[in-house]
């Protein structure tokens, strides 16, 4: 199985995926890392300028690992059968390690079960962008909400 970590610094996990153009490829089985190495894609095959495919050299990957996964990005990899996981995790290697162990907090998973356990069908159906952007990626804003039925 291959798994790709986003890291832009080499360093750390990267929080802008799309943006990314370095990645740590890890060749692992159930249990542990079998080898990896640095994936260092020119810009325009980073995520966000092979819209809407997969940058070629990712395309045999199981699973990417990242600090932030927009919603375009999580369905273009869902697509490829890729698995997408967002975590807080920093460090690369802990990252697969616990990913392995099946420790690894996903994120997405965590945002999606809450806003289906807590949230009626219809309520899912009519959730702005905002409240998305601001879950998936941590930020602390909101944006202005434009009420086209009143009248000024």
């Amino acid at each position: 199985m291959k798994i790709a970590v986003a890291s832009q610094n080499q360093i750390n996990i990267t929080s802008h995926t799309g943006r990314c153009k370095n990645f740590w490829i890890y060749e692992v089985n159930s249990k542990e890392i079998l080898s990896k190495e640095l994936l260092q894609l020119p810009k325009e095959e980073s995520f966000l300028n092979t819209v809407p495919h997969i940058p070629q050299a990712l395309n045999n990957i199981q699973a990417l690992i990242a600090g932030g996964i927009g919603c375009g990005l999580r369905h273009r990899l869902e697509e490829h059968g890729i698995d997408s996981i967002v975590t807080s995790e920093t460090e690369p290697d802990l990252a697969v390690i616990t990913y392995l162990e099946n420790f690894l907090v996903n994120k997405l998973s965590q945002i999606y079960n809450r806003k289906h356990r807590h949230n009626s069908e219809s309520d899912r159906a009519s959730a702005s962008f905002a409240d998305r952007s601001q879950d998936l990626h941590g930020h602390a804003y909101h944006l202005p909400t434009i009420d086209l039925g009143r009248t000024v």
